[in-house]
């Protein structure tokens, strides 16, 4: 049988799809079919990187078997980056193979995939089958496919395959037919068993994937950290990411080898030697394929519970399924099998019987088993019909037509995920409205005062001054972060802290919240410097703490403007008692946190294990947080501090004034409106609900000038350029600082999402004694 095996992903840039076809065509060719591979080449050179944000492609020779199909360029899909063809020229390559190939039948991977597997589907004249790798609940996205002309292109599929019960899932939810399930194929010879190589008694742990998000990387990584704080000897190897792509992510690389991308026959070494493969994934899995070539080296797997991987993984036999996102949960399982060899052993036996299942043979069988079926429904269509299905109107298997119909969720039943959807859901839903209000309210604002007067005020601001204000902007968070150098050498006595890792921490810090729509900046800069001294995971807790010593101060800062503020204008007359509390509820908050060791101390304990080990965990990262407050026990650290950020702040105040004079507003508001000014954008930012809090700054500016007597028109111009100053002044010093920290600002965010630290629950004298026993 000649078979034409299209696939749309770049040969090159191999994923999970790709090396599915790749075994595939070798093992049909090996039981004595002719088949040719149609897939896109990307060579490597320059193009391929830029096409691909600066990924190289795999040096691999061209099979014979492979016809190429052009270059390909890196898409954003599904959590993940698909590696497409969407030229011409590799239509037109295309169009020339299935008229000239003389197939028998040609098979199409990823129909849904653009250009080429829709191309393939629509122009083939041969018996055609189609096989499903993605799992997706995008139901915006998959519908808007289907009414676009999906479910008309799959209709002329003969034979329509899904790899596993959650590609079927998708198909049969969002696009209706028949699909009968073959699942991906493992190549059992190339498995390499030897997990006794290694005899330390550690526990050796697999990563295998790329460095995306829906994998789950620093998930894992927190748990890893977590099991070895617990005292677990383990070693972690990740393969498939390289080094620059862990480091944004990786807080304490003791124990951890960043293998990079690695060859198919390292890859089989690496599963062989492990003790167990970590698949710590967000979502979007299929099926799993390095789920399975674990099972055939006799690995067993700790993997997410999502759609995907439960088709492979069955709990407590050949692995351990965790909730999804949580890396405690995760370390605990990891750890309960670090303690429990046999338990190891039990499912690594359990693993091989699983992958004799999905051997190629087995799959390969039931692939030709597809083709015949759809040989021989191609043979019985009626000529009435014909046409019908070259138009895609009618199914080519010559069954009646399955419409799409809703189908139970495959995701798990959990009181708990339940909960934790609806709060991002909710959160999302809050932060969608609060921005929409702020849009709302500005083009209100902007309707009723017009934009050409708003625009014309804004002209009018003079540069020199602006620039100034620019200048002094810059200049106050340089002393910030001076007087921050001081909190943190009290902190970490004998620890030497450098003025620049401060400086370029502070400055990281003030570009994240200038772009971010929460609080992100403050834990961004505190891991920045935390990993210039030491482990992040012992520093971060203590420099976190600085930062509360860092806002005692600007509290200080604030009640002197707000003071400053009611002796000039009378804008919160009737309300002080409101402004007042909310003004010293961030000291109640800190006086809790500093007495929260001793009230966690007092008291009956509970009987409840989660609830003792939740009030431990309180009780200790308090404790380091406290320590970030040394600096108020060290007078002349404390007095240089204090002298630092109460500049700071002037400088500040004095840059909102020249501001004022740019606009030519000083003669109605002077020092004491700049103070004011200061004071309410420092207030309302305190849960911004956009990024840089926008719409609301500048609200808050109307108000309070307006109260000095400026104009609505001129307040708002005057908050558009102060609030473009300060955008100005987080990008000019933070950018370079991020460059020289050699991290992205994606990969800053990634980070400062993660930066919680894991801590596991103390182990029983059970599991103590069988930690013992496996290291003896």
């Amino acid at each position: 049988m000649r078979v034409g095996l299209v696939s749309p992903y770049s040969y090159t840039y191999p994923g999970g799809v790709g090396r599915h076809v790749e075994a595939l065509a070798e093992e049909l060719m090996g039981q004595g079919h002719d088949v040719r591979l149609l897939a896109p080449y990307d060579p490597d050179d320059r193009l391929a990187r830029i096409a691909h944000r600066g990924a190289a492609p795999d040096r691999r020779p061209m099979p014979d078997y492979l016809v190429p199909l052009g270059r390909t360029v890196g898409v954003p899909a599904n959590g993940a980056v698909s590696n497409l063809s969407v030229s011409p020229e590799a239509v037109g390559l295309l169009r020339r193979e299935l008229r000239g190939g003389g197939y028998d039948v040609v098979h199409v991977h990823e129909p849904n995939a653009p250009a080429v597997s829709w191309y393939a589907v629509e122009a083939a004249k041969v018996p055609l089958v189609g096989t499903f790798h993605c799992y997706s609940t995008n139901a915006p996205i998959n519908r808007w496919w289907a009414a676009a002309g999906a479910s008309r292109l799959y209709n002329k599929l003969h034979v329509r395959i899904a790899v596993s019960e959650a590609a079927r899932w998708t198909a049969e939810r969002f696009y209706g037919g028949r699909y009968r399930i073959v699942p991906n194929g493992v190549d059992l010879s190339a498995a390499r068993p030897a997990h006794a190589e290694h005899g330390d008694g550690a526990l050796e742990i697999l990563f295998v994937g790329r460095a995306e998000a829906r994998k789950g990387l620093p998930v894992l990584l927190r748990a890893f950290e977590a099991l070895r704080t617990a005292g677990v000897n383990a070693r972690l190897t990740v393969a498939g990411a390289a080094r620059e792509e862990v480091d944004p992510i990786l807080f304490d690389s003791e124990g951890v080898h960043v293998a990079g991308r690695v060859s198919e026959e390292e890859k089989w070494r690496l599963l062989g030697r492990a003790d167990l493969l970590c698949a710590p994934s967000l979502g979007g899995e299929s099926f799993g394929m390095v789920l399975t070539e674990a099972f055939a080296s006799g690995t067993p797997v700790v993997a997410s519970d999502i759609a995907g991987y439960r088709d492979v993984v069955r709990h407590g036999q050949d692995g351990l399924l965790v909730p999804l996102a949580d890396p405690a949960q995760l370390g605990e399982a990891l750890r309960s099998l670090a303690l429990d060899r046999d338990l190891r052993a039990r499912m690594s036996e359990a693993a091989r019987r699983r992958a004799r299942r999905v051997a190629w043979p087995q799959v390969a069988s039931e692939v030709i088993e597809a083709y015949r079926d759809a040989q021989a429904a191609a043979v019985t269509e009626g000529r009435g019909s014909r046409a019908a299905i070259r138009m895609g109107l009618a199914p080519a298997d010559g069954e009646a037509a399955v419409r799409p119909r809703r189908l139970p969720s495959l995701e798990p039943a959990v009181a708990k995920a339940g909960r934790r959807a609806a709060a991002r859901v909710a959160r999302r839903v809050a932060l969608v409205a609060a921005a929409a209000g702020g849009i709302g309210l500005a083009a209100l604002a902007v309707d009723q005062l017009g934009i050409e007067k708003i625009g014309h005020a804004v002209v009018a601001a003079t540069p020199v001054w602006v620039l100034l204000a620019f200048g002094l902007m810059c200049l106050s968070m340089l002393v910030r972060a001076e007087a921050w150098n001081a909190i943190v050498r009290a902190a970490l006595p004998g620890t030497p802290v450098h003025r620049r890792d401060t400086a370029r921490a502070t400055m990281v810090g003030v570009l994240m919240s200038a772009t971010l729509p929460a609080r992100l900046g403050e834990p961004s800069r505190a891991l920045i410097l935390s990993r210039r001294l030491g482990r992040v995971r012992d520093r971060f807790p203590v420099v976190l703490g600085t930062l509360v010593s860092q806002t005692l101060l600007n509290i200080l800062a604030l009640v002197v403007l707000g003071s400053i503020m009611f002796a000039t204008v009378g804008i919160f007359r009737g309300g002080e008692d409101a402004l007042v509390v909310a003004t010293i509820a961030p000291l109640v908050v800190i006086a809790l946190l500093l007495s929260a060791p001793a009230l966690l101390r007092r008291g009956k304990p509970s009987r409840f294990a989660r609830v003792r080990h939740a009030a431990a965990v309180a009780r200790s990262a308090t404790e380091r947080v406290r320590s970030g407050l040394g600096v108020f026990r060290q007078p002349r650290l404390a007095a240089w501090a204090t002298t630092a950020q109460l500049t700071a702040w002037a400088i500040q105040w004095l840059s909102c004034y020249v501001l004022l004079v740019a606009l030519g507003l000083d003669h109605r508001a002077g020092v004491g409106a700049a103070a004011a000014v200061l004071f309410a954008v420092n207030v309302t930012a305190a849960l911004p609900a956009t990024p840089s809090n926008l719409g609301v700054f500048q609200a808050a500016c109307v108000v309070v000038l307006s109260a000095y007597g400026v104009g609505k028109t001129d307040a708002l111009a005057y908050g558009i350029i102060l609030q473009a100053v300060e955008i100005a002044t987080a990008v000019a010093l933070g950018m370079p600082a991020l460059v020289r920290e050699g991290m992205s600002w994606k990969d800053l965010r990634l980070r400062a999402l993660h930066a919680t630290p894991v801590e596991l629950a103390a182990a029983s004298r059970h599991s103590r004694e069988g930690a013992a026993e496996a290291e003896a």
